[in-house]
């Protein structure tokens, strides 16, 4: 990547254009999946979203595998997505600008308090 594209984040507009391209091979249920896992997953995003693009690519990895499977959206994800979602940011650590900015406001305090 270069410098260029990271300013203009044309790099993610490719990325996210091939996952889209993925994701109309899968099955309509599947799909409105996607939707709901990318609403909920995009608060999780630092400033840019580019910490976000190995997670989608991973989701939508696992949505291809159960599908060729056969299996089920309910079997894969259950009924709470946006648990999944929360779930999976959180054991992949991708903190958001407001997490950086929580941990930045109470080291301050802390510092002002003096430990």
């Amino acid at each position: 990547m270069n410098f260029w594209e990271k300013v203009t984040g044309s790099d993610m507009t490719k990325e996210i254009k091939s996952f889209e391209s993925r994701v109309k091979k899968l099955p309509t249920d599947y799909q409105v999946a996607w939707e709901k896992i990318k609403a909920n997953l995009w608060p999780h995003s630092d400033l840019t979203g580019r910490n976000l693009m190995p997670i989608f690519d991973g989701v939508l990895g696992l949505l291809e595998e159960t599908a060729a499977d056969g299996q089920s959206i309910q079997e894969v994800l259950g009924d709470d997505i946006k648990g999944f979602c929360s779930a999976l940011a959180d054991e992949e650590g991708a903190n958001s600008f407001r997490d950086k900015w929580r941990k930045q406001l109470n080291n301050n305090i802390a510092k002002k308090l003096g430990k």
